[in-house]
């Protein structure tokens, strides 16, 4: 079906940041697959740990234990303060998995219909419930009557978040992403999870963290509401999780862990063998090699060098990020940047139609980092001027 809209390119393999054709040329990976491959590409890990479960065992179904799922939750668990974990395969299917735990805690709670907070320009994903939950207008038109029980508020705003827990009285959960992605790396307010937390505290409301995308390291934390030292009473997360083998989890603690129990949900594929043998080896990596420490300062370095070499072009409305989520609005659409970018050997992202979007890998080297600061900055110095010769 043609839902992508794909570039003309096809690449045979990849190399760490790198990405080649079959002729050889070769492209700097600024989008990791959409903040997948945080490990870049063929990572012998990865690449290790998935031949030797390949050869063991691929499938069995969660009707048996399953080693690895285990020790891969109690990793995810310890790592982010949690308690129990359910694996899935997208992060779209971990966030149906909380709001599936949200609806099911307004029951406990004696509602018989109950609703979900969420923002307005918030990105969950693409199945029908996800779909809903989101608050892009875009991506819903067209697939009515979307799901009901969720009312929005403006990102980063705790003051309407307070006038709707004052009115609200069936809101039981709040699902908010601690970085909006989709929407263009907006960045909220310092303090904002923190007081959402207080909120979901006072109102007896479940907090909700989507980390799909900036989860696994790439904020310069595992998760980036460890920045504010916020504990979610559910946590989703998927993307950089496997490298690029499909995985999600759903993250719960405290009153969320006592609202499923056998048969409420499950996943056929969900937590196999070779999926959590991939995590686990991520897991192992972004610990020994302190990539969390590393996508932070990277992007500290890159977000510093894109202030100074877009400050002065006109048409450059802001940079913006947090660690390796990397933003740069531009005042006009510039959906055409994503194939200008590809004639000159770089990947890259636009999204919200006027935000060039950056994910690169977390195993960037100083020198790549460099690089990759270079050649955007000569792509939207390029780009501006074309169009602005074009208007005069």
């Amino acid at each position: 079906m043609p839902v992508y809209g794909s570039l003309p390119v096809r690449f045979s393999h990849g190399d760490g940041v790198w990405l080649y054709d079959s002729t050889g040329r070769a492209w700097l990976d600024a989008i990791s697959g959409l903040a997948v491959c945080g490990l870049g590409h063929a990572h012998p890990a990865v690449s290790d740990a998935l031949c030797a479960q390949a050869a063991k065992l691929l499938h069995c179904s969660n009707l048996y234990q399953i080693e690895a799922q285990e020790a891969l939750a109690t990793r995810l668990t310890a790592v982010a303060g949690m308690e129990q974990a359910f694996f899935c395969n997208s992060g779209a299917e971990a966030n149906e998995a909380a709001i599936k735990l949200a609806r099911r805690y307004g029951v406990q709670r004696g509602l018989r219909q109950s609703r979900i907070l969420v923002m307005e320009n918030a990105f969950h994903g693409r199945s029908l419930a996800t779909l809903s939950a989101s608050g892009q207008r875009r991506i819903q038109a067209g697939f009515g009557p979307l799901v009901e029980g969720f009312v929005r508020a403006p990102f980063g705003d705790l003051e309407s978040v307070k006038r709707i827990a004052a009115t609200g009285s069936d809101v039981v959960a709040v699902l908010v992403e601690p970085v909006q992605g989709e929407s263009g790396i907006r960045v909220p307010p310092v303090g904002y999870l923190r007081g959402l937390r207080e909120i979901c505290d006072e109102h007896q409301w479940l907090l909700m963290l989507d980390e799909v995308q900036s989860g696994n390291g790439r904020t310069g934390y595992w998760y980036a509401s460890q920045a504010e030292a916020v504990q979610p009473d559910v946590l989703s997360t998927a993307k950089g999780l496997g490298n690029g083998v499909p995985i999600g989890v759903c993250l719960v603690s405290g009153a969320a862990t006592e609202l499923f129990s056998a048969g409420d949900h499950g996943s056929t594929f969900g937590g196999n063998p070779l999926a959590c043998a991939a995590a686990l080896a991520v897991v192992d990596t972004i610990e020994r090699e302190g990539l969390c420490a590393r996508a932070g300062m990277l992007g500290t370095r890159l977000l510093e060098a894109l202030h100074v070499g877009l400050s002065d072009v006109p048409g450059v409305l802001e940079v913006r990020g947090s660690g390796l989520m990397i933003g740069v609005q531009l005042e006009q659409p510039c959906g055409e940047l994503v194939a200008q970018a590809l004639k000159a050997g770089l990947l890259v992202n636009v999204t919200a139609g006027s935000v060039l979007r950056l994910l690169p890998p977390l195993i960037l080297s100083d020198e790549e980092g460099e690089q990759l600061a270079e050649r955007v900055i000569a792509l939207v110095r390029e780009h501006l001027d074309q169009r602005s010769s074009a208007i005069a």
